[in-house]
Parts: C-alpha cells; structure tokens; sequence
C-alpha cells in the first residue's frame, strides 16, 4: 500500500473505472498460468486500487481530500495491529 499511488489513482480516475479494473485484474488472477510473482505484484494493484475507492467514498461523505487518505491509512494500519 502505498498513499502516493492511491492519492494519484484517485486524483485521476472515476470511482467506477478504478471499480472495473479491479474486477479485470481479479478476474485475471484466477486464470491458472498466473505465477505466484504475478500475484504479489497484482495484490499490490489491488490494495491500491481498493484505497482509492475508499478514498473516493469518503470525499464523496464529505470528507475532505487530503483527511480521506490519511484516514484511509490509519484505518489500515489500525487493522494491522490488531
């Protein structure tokens, strides 16, 4: 996970278009000729993708922009340490 990337993909791209590649690359990761590289690298795409999309509802909630990726991250790592 990586704040930089996910701040850039929301930026940049439409809740629904960030939606449908993750359904792509999901879809992808379940052909059987996918290497477990693949896979880390394509989990990588995901988790961006997937805090993007967070991101995007929270601004949508009314969060502002640079609060939405900060909370994101915080939520994250809050997880984590559980």
């Amino acid at each position: 996970m990586k704040l930089p990337v996910i701040r850039h993909l929301q930026k940049n791209n439409d809740e629904l278009k960030i939606q449908n590649t993750i359904e792509v690359l999901e879809n992808f990761t379940e052909h059987r000729s996918v290497s477990e590289e693949e896979m880390d690298v394509i989990g990588e795409l995901l988790t961006n993708l997937c805090g993007a999309v967070e991101v995007h509802k929270m601004i949508n909630d009314g969060v502002p922009e640079r609060d939405a990726a900060n909370n994101f991250v915080k939520k994250v790592l809050g997880s984590i340490d559980k």
